[in-house]
């Protein structure tokens, strides 16, 4: 079982920057770690996802503007946003998906123009 823990979420203006990090309890070497969010109202979306080795996927609205990591040396995540706008607002969840499905509890992003 892997235990997922975000941070780095906040209050930034439009055309600003947040780095997200989700560490884990264990390796998650053997994962697809991905990042999604959820805007009020809306469905939880896939943002990005990687997985150790292979090109990173990125949801079109976010493709160029934020890029996924994995720093397998700390069992961490990491999701760089750039050129931030409000409709980027939600709560960002991380995700291991492999040998089952894991979910962290989400950090708020809100995004002010």
């Amino acid at each position: 079982q892997v235990q997922l823990v975000e941070s780095g979420g906040g209050l930034v203006e439009a055309g600003g920057s947040l780095r997200l990090s989700c560490r884990a309890s264990g390796s998650i070497s053997d994962y697809v770690m991905g990042w999604y969010r959820q805007a009020p109202g809306k469905q939880r979306e896939p943002v990005a996802h990687v997985y150790s080795g292979d090109r990173p996927n990125y949801a079109d609205s976010v493709n160029g503007r934020f890029a996924i990591s994995i720093d397998d040396a700390k069992d961490t995540l990491y999701l760089q946003m750039n050129s931030l706008k409000p409709e980027d607002s939600g709560i960002y969840y991380c995700c291991a998906l492999g040998r089952g499905e894991y979910w962290g509890q989400g950090t708020q992003v809100t995004v002010s123009s």
